[in-house]
């Protein structure tokens, strides 16, 4: 597979609290004409075959804020690299370069995974059963719920309030009988969505705000 060549790598997901590739920086960023979405059928990191996890990709319409990755340019080929060999098991992902917001308004074009809607694994589950497979999966990185809760938690950590994100782990907690981050449904100093639309999707977050590098 020909690879995507980027200075800029956009993470929405896992790869805001867990990169796994050397960067020399990393800030806010937002991507206009996608939203997060628990959209993508995991057989492997938050999943089994016979007991498939969910896992997020960017859907079609709205806006996300994610972390935006600033790479070396010597080693951003081992980087992307990297990332493929992690993001890019069969077709549930379309590598993308998509044009990307900084906070200071600057704009880059950052390689990021689009879900795939020609995939088997693409999936929009009713609410019920996407909590019992984010409460009940678990795969080769560990339970599906972890995965749900430490993204909420690097997104409030860089001062973004995504509220159907917040809206969905506060219920998992609730049907899990967690008592480990209770507080999901806000953070201090976390900024409110907003209220506007694209596409028929809300916008994930509010405007950028500089992120620790």
């Amino acid at each position: 597979m020909d690879l995507l060549l980027a200075d800029w790598v956009f993470g929405y997901g896992s790869l805001i609290w867990n990169p796994e590739i050397d960067f020399e920086g990393a800030e806010l960023g937002r991507v206009h004409g996608y939203h997060r979405a628990f959209c993508i059928a995991s057989m492997h990191y938050r999943g089994t075959i016979d007991a498939p996890g969910v896992v997020l990709g960017l859907d079609r319409g709205g806006s996300c804020i994610g972390l935006a990755f600033r790479l070396h340019h010597a080693s951003r080929r081992r980087a992307i690299e990297q990332l493929y060999e992690r993001e890019m098991l069969g077709d549930v992902y379309v590598p993308t370069l998509a044009a990307t917001t900084l906070a200071d308004g600057r704009q880059v074009r950052a390689l990021t995974f689009v879900a795939n809607r020609a995939s088997e694994a693409y999936n929009l589950l009713p609410e019920p059963e996407l909590l019992r497979r984010l409460a009940s999966c678990a795969g080769q990185r560990g339970p599906n719920r972890e995965y749900a809760i430490n993204t909420l938690h690097a997104l409030q950590h860089h001062g973004v309030h995504d509220a159907r994100m917040a809206r969905l782990v506060h219920r998992l907690l609730a049907t899990s009988h967690c008592v480990e981050g209770a507080a999901t449904t806000g953070a201090a100093g976390g900024a409110e969505v907003s209220g506007g639309t694209e596409a028929g999707h809300p916008s994930d977050g509010a405007p950028c705000a500089q992120a620790p590098g």
